[in-house]
């Protein structure tokens, strides 16, 4: 009997800042992710949005690999 190797899963994604001027001298941290394989895209303000929309991919990704 054959033991079928797993792969780790790896995910690949870019993730775009710049800075938005506010106006009055005050300047906002902006960005993009995009999950590559999916073309899957969020806009950020905050690292929270960035690292919820993260974790909501990989663990999507980790229950569809769980079932295989």
């Amino acid at each position: 009997m054959e033991m079928k190797r797993q792969q780790p899963l790896s995910h690949l994604f870019t993730v775009r800042l710049w800075q938005e001027e506010l106006g009055n001298g005050q300047i906002e941290l902006r960005g993009k992710v995009q999950h590559v394989s999916s073309g899957e895209a969020r806009y950020f303000r905050d690292w929270p949005t960035l690292i919820a929309f993260l974790l909501a991919l990989l663990s999507a990704s980790r229950s569809l690999h769980q079932s295989e």
